[in-house]
Parts: C-alpha cells; structure tokens; sequence
C-alpha cells in the first residue's frame, strides 16, 4: 500500500457498541479525510458435524441459515456503511466485506488486516452480547494478542474530545506510538501531547525503604527527567515531519505514582483527553510496561475513550 494513503478496518457485528467507532472516525476525521475504511463482518458458522450431514432435511436447514447469515451480514455492513456516508466520508472510499468464519473470529479478522496491510484496526470491546462468538470482550482481547500487523484501536463508550495523549517512556516503542498518531492525524486539527509520568522509587522499593534515603528520591527524579527528555524531543520531531503543525503538539513530564497506567488514565481524564495512544510493550526492561500490565490496565480502565495500542 502506497505510504501517503491510509486504510482503517472497522469490525463490526450489528450491536450498538460496535458501531460507536463510526462515531469515533466522525470525530476525529470529519468529512474531510483521505483513508479508505472497509467494514469487515465475519459470518457465524454452524458446527461442522450438521454442514456435513447428508441428510436431505438438514441440508436444505443449513442452507436456508446460511442464506439468512448472508441476509444478516449485508445489512449489518449497509447499516455501517450508511453511518459513515451521513458523517459525509465518500461513498467511493467505503468497502463493505463479509467472509465466512474460517479459523475463529479474532484471527479472521487479523488475518483480514494482515492480507490488507492495513493502517489500523478499529474496534470496540463489546460487542453482541447474545452470541459470545462476535466482539465480545473475550474476542476483543484475542485481537489484541494476536494482531501484530497493525495498530489496534480501542474505542469503548462514546469518545466526546478531539485531544490525544501518547503516553511515551525512553524505549522506541513510544517512538512507533508518536510515529503512528503522526501519520494517522496528519491534515486533521486534533491537539497532541506527549506525555510520561517518571517512575516512583516506590515502583522498585517498599516506602519505608525509600524514607531512609529521601536524597535517593531526588536523585533517581532527577535522573528520570534526563533520560525522557531526548524521546520526548524525538517523539515531537516525528510528529512535525508528519505534518502536524508544532502548535498543535504539547508535552508534558510529570513524577510518577505507583502506577504508570494510573498515571495516564488520570491525566487523560482530568484534562479531556478522548485518545490515549501507547506502544503494546513499552519499556523493554520493566516487567509492567508489558501487554498485560500498563496496556491492560489502560485497556480495563478506558471506558468513553478510545485506546491505540501500537506494536
């Protein structure tokens, strides 16, 4: 795919919840975007013992089921679709697809994103919640482990703010996150800060431990802004070669809690923010950085806002 044009798959499986990130495009994007947006369905698929059974009666039943799935699927996508067109997105740039189950729901649709060389994959982390095989949470998480070919976007509830926090830390994964938002926001007005919340000595040491030797403390802040300083500068000039104007980026250092994903999820709420972008791993040497913990942790706690998970 040419590196200048975008392309988002957006799961869906008819439930309200999964039509939230329509809204979220529309919000970010506007009419005025330069992507192309397929609108990927998967098909529920019978056992196989009664696809296989020979008698007549049966297979004219699973046929008729398979007629009505079809029937299901074209006007889920359609409804989807005619979302996306009153939002004013053109009508030349949306794609409706729907395909069979062939291994299971999660990696369909990340073999789908993979076969596409998609730019993101948006989803939402409920879905359907009569029928556990479509985007339920389970199946949310299951992307999330195995998509490893794009960004997966998560948007839960209904995102109200244009502003984006990429949560950033002295690894590249922060440069991959501030790369991808880049890219992806570029030619939109959406407001950027890159931010990171310097690890507690509490995060190492019990409290007690630390009281002992509170120069410790200062020493190990001081340190830690040292070392986030030149990816914090990175991370902007990545941005700005994208094409985001400088007024539109921020940065913002703070002294860390306990908790990093507590960090983010706080300054992501107490200052508007609707996007919290972050890399899937973050810093290789701390254990909580990976999928898992900070990710996770962000991901549970994320409701009206939408998480971009970046490998």
């Amino acid at each position: 795919m040419n590196r200048q044009s975008k392309l988002i798959i957006v799961a869906v499986d008819g439930s309200e919840d999964a039509l939230r990130p329509l809204d979220y495009l529309g919000l970010i994007y506007g009419a005025k975007h330069d992507f192309e947006v397929q609108l990927l369905y998967i098909l529920p698929s019978l056992p196989p013992i009664l696809v296989a059974d020979q008698n007549r009666q049966t297979k004219m039943r699973v046929l008729d089921i398979e007629r009505k799935s079809l029937e299901m699927a074209e006007r889920i996508v359609t409804e989807a679709r005619d979302i996306l067109l009153k939002k004013g997105f053109q009508e030349d740039l949306i794609k409706g697809v729907f395909r069979k189950k062939q291994i299971g729901i999660a990696r369909d649709i990340c073999n789908f994103a993979g076969e596409k060389d998609a730019d993101a994959l948006l989803i939402t982390r409920r879905g359907r919640s009569r029928l556990d095989a479509f985007l339920s949470g389970e199946i949310s998480r299951k992307i999330l482990d195995y998509c490893l070919t794009c960004p997966v976007w998560v948007v839960e509830g209904g995102v109200q703010s244009k502003r984006v926090l990429i949560a950033m830390d002295s690894s590249e994964d922060g440069i991959r996150a501030a790369d991808h938002a880049g890219f992806m926001l570029a030619g939109t007005d959406c407001q950027i800060t890159l931010f990171h919340s310097k690890r507690h000595l509490r995060r190492f040491v019990p409290q007690e431990v630390i009281e002992a030797a509170p120069e410790l403390e200062e020493l190990w802040r001081n340190k830690a802004g040292e070392q986030i300083g030149p990816y914090i500068e990175k991370g902007k000039a990545v941005l700005i070669r994208a094409g985001l104007q400088e007024e539109q980026i921020s940065t913002k250092v703070v002294d860390g809690s306990r908790s990093a994903a507590a960090d983010i999820l706080k300054e992501a709420r107490s200052n508007s923010f609707g996007t919290i972008v972050l890399g899937r791993k973050g810093h290789s040497s701390v254990k909580e950085y990976f999928m898992g913990s900070t990710t996770s942790k962000v991901l549970q706690n994320s409701d009206d806002l939408a998480v971009w998970v970046v490998h």
